[in-house]
């Protein structure tokens, strides 16, 4: 193992959901502490920006993740170009449309889980072969304060976000006697583009619901990200961490 600490000199970090919001904010934050990073969205010109921003080596490529061919092409091309995948954060995600169960469309439904539970599910499985084999790795998901709680008319996203966190789990078992760990970090209500799109009373009122008073950063998700995929949380895996300001773990009435 290396040295225990923020360091990615010599290591490759893969990123999905790069091109915005926390899967950028963890790019800049990884790259800054010495990481090749290889950022994987759909916008071509937001993540040729951002890699560009970062230097030599940051790479990228536009990808559909619900595309499961293209998404191992995509994992594959950045092994090719970047070397061995030391960390994977799996961060792209959609959170759906909006009904009741008995009217949620099933073509909703499986989009969702294509994008939120499959993928991860598909890039994990391709990684991980090589991470067992090196006896390192670090493996991390973006859950959802819905993998914790029911959430009403939003049923593909709250059983995508449950679902992820459990193949966290089932994964960080598997591979724990490989050294290779697995984690699900957990945004509270973070400041990203789809959050900042909401009406101003509603942004005041999800800030009202945590006990800090405020909303979180994206760039405040990343220093846990950064851990998290980090030798500083060698000891850490199978988890389920919030950035939160104390949602999850407190009783507001």
């Amino acid at each position: 193992m290396k040295g225990i600490g923020m360091d990615f000199t010599d290591r490759h970090v893969v990123i999905t959901g790069a091109s915005s919001g926390i899967g950028r904010a963890t790019a800049e934050h990884v790259a800054a502490l010495g990481g090749r990073v290889t950022l994987l969205a759909r916008r071509a010109d937001r993540l040729a920006e951002l890699a560009a921003s970062l230097g030599a080596d940051a790479r990228w490529q536009a990808v559909d993740v619900a595309n499961g061919p293209a998404l191992d092409a995509a994992l594959d091309a950045a092994i090719a170009g970047g070397g061995p995948i030391d960390g994977l954060f799996l961060n792209a995600g959609t959170g759906g449309t909006f009904a009741p169960v008995e009217d949620y469309a099933e073509a909703d439904f499986a989009q969702v889980m294509a994008v939120n539970l499959t993928a991860p599910f598909r890039a994990v499985a391709r990684a991980l072969r090589a991470m067992k084999a090196r006896r390192r790795g670090a493996i991390l998901v973006t859950g959802s304060l819905a993998s914790e709680r029911g959430m009403a008319n939003n049923v593909a996203y709250v059983a995508s976000k449950h679902a992820v966190l459990g193949l966290a789990r089932a994964v960080a078992l598997e591979a724990a006697p490989f050294g290779v760990r697995c984690n699900c970090v957990v945004p509270g209500f973070i400041e990203t583009e789809m959050f900042a799109a909401l009406p101003g009373e509603a942004l005041e009122a999800l800030a009202g619901k945590v006990p800090q008073g405020r909303t979180g950063s994206a760039e405040e998700l990343a220093a846990v990200a950064a851990f998290l995929l980090s030798d500083a949380a060698s000891h850490v895996t199978g988890q389920s961490i919030a950035v939160d300001g104390g949602v999850l773990g407190t009783l507001r009435v």
